[in-house]
């Protein structure tokens, strides 16, 4: 992890109290892109960048953002953008890059008194430049002061809100359309997961636009993601049925994606940990598939069944039991993936449900509690909750023995 903040002299060293961010703009190439950032008043901005996954993010304090604002779809070197307001006040945005980049950050006055236009260039790099930080503008820390530096990354995991643009997805009797639910949902489920120390939120659409199923596992598979989880709501043709279920990937879509990938293995991308397929004989890119595939499906059955639990606890739940299917977006061979489906869209009742913020964020809060849950229990290796739970392991442990060696137990 690399961090990096840059400070302006002269600027005033108290930010204004609720400056609001009032227009964002994103435009780039293949190798470059420009952030624009309107706001209410001048604020100190803090900047740093993360590594696996490269994420450049910006830290606006005291600031908050118009309820009609519009976050701009990815251009050039910039996967994603999303926002996200913490618990002291700052705004933070977090961009998901294609590489590591040099920025430049600049600003200047706006249209109306005491307004102000904050820029961010970037520009592809092969490796970011760390630079010095001004004593009057040190950078928000990234860390808890007594974590070391070279570990405890967040645990990563991608939201995907189903359907979108050209593709509204299911619709309820009221005409509701799922893509709205979804990214609602979405949206309310990210802030969730970026408020809880050691979690981070990226999604794979934050405004209504259509992308194609396989790109969404893509993003996944680029964002080294540690879950995968597709939020959707259901419809059947009869209009009782309600209740939440839950989808890992079946060992139908495990073996035709495995197919898919040994007969491509030249054109794979590594598995997840850095294992290429493209260089090994036959049998031996099977036995590593079928471990990586495996332990994803493993993992994503525990990870689901605890947000079932949650879910349990928030409303009705069709099927009590984890469920298997074959969907595309479950099929990333190294990323454990899980497809929820919080409720049908089709039952009249669950729709009004759907469409009100309370309910909406009822299921985000009940799904991260069930994946903070999981992780905390089963915390990637390298990350803040694997160094929490082995602190607490070692605090458990009982004390050695205060007897003298070889001297007898009792």
């Amino acid at each position: 992890m690399f961090a990096l903040a840059l400070g302006f002299a002269g600027w005033s060293t108290l930010a204004a109290a609720n400056v609001q961010l009032q227009r964002v703009a994103l435009e780039g190439d293949n190798s470059s892109a420009t952030l624009t950032l309107a706001l209410s008043a001048t604020v100190h901005p803090h900047v740093f960048v993360l590594a696996h996954p490269w994420r450049l993010v910006v830290d606006l304090p005291a600031t908050r953002t118009l309820q009609t604002l519009r976050t701009p779809a990815p251009a050039g070197v910039v996967l994603s953008l999303r926002q996200a307001l913490r618990s002291d006040g700052t705004l933070r945005l977090v961009m998901l890059l294609r590489s590591p980049v040099q920025h430049q950050l600049s600003v200047r006055p706006g249209t109306s008194a005491g307004s102000s236009v904050l820029q961010l260039v970037l520009s592809a790099h092969d490796a970011v430049i760390v630079q010095s930080v001004p004593k009057a503008a040190p950078p928000a820390p990234l860390l808890p002061s007594h974590a070391p530096a070279s570990t405890d990354r967040n645990i990563i995991v991608v939201i995907d809100a189903g359907h979108g643009g050209m593709d509204p997805g299911a619709s309820g009797p009221d005409g509701t359309h799922e893509k709205d639910v979804t990214l609602a949902i979405a949206l309310a489920l990210a802030a969730r997961i970026d408020q809880e120390s050691g979690m981070h939120a990226i999604l794979t659409r934050d405004t209504d636009r259509f992308i194609l199923l396989p790109d969404r596992m893509r993003l996944a598979r680029t964002a080294h993601a540690d879950l995968f989880v597709s939020i959707h709501a259901d419809s059947v043709p009869n209009s009782d049925i309600t209740g939440a279920s839950v989808y890992v990937l079946s060992e139908r879509g495990a073996s035709s994606e495995a197919a898919s990938w040994l007969a491509d293995r030249e054109n794979a991308a590594d598995l997840k940990g850095g294992v290429s397929l493209a260089n090994v004989d036959a049998k031996l890119a099977t036995v590593l598939l079928d471990v990586s595939q495996s332990a994803q499906i493993g993992t994503s059955t525990e990870a689901a069944d605890r947000v079932l639990e949650a879910l349990d606890q928030v409303g009705a739940v069709r099927k009590r039991e984890v469920q298997h299917a074959a969907f595309v977006v479950l099929k990333a061979p190294d990323v454990p993936s899980m497809l929820i489906e919080t409720a049908y869209i089709s039952n009249p009742g669950e729709e009004r449900k759907l469409r009100t913020p309370e309910y909406q964020q009822r299921l985000a809060d009940a799904i991260c509690r069930g994946l903070a849950g999981y992780f905390r229990t089963h915390p990637p290796e390298g990350t803040l909750f694997a160094r929490q739970r082995h602190g607490a392991d070692e605090q458990a442990a009982p004390a050695p023995s205060s007897a003298s060696p070889g001297a007898p137990a009792g």
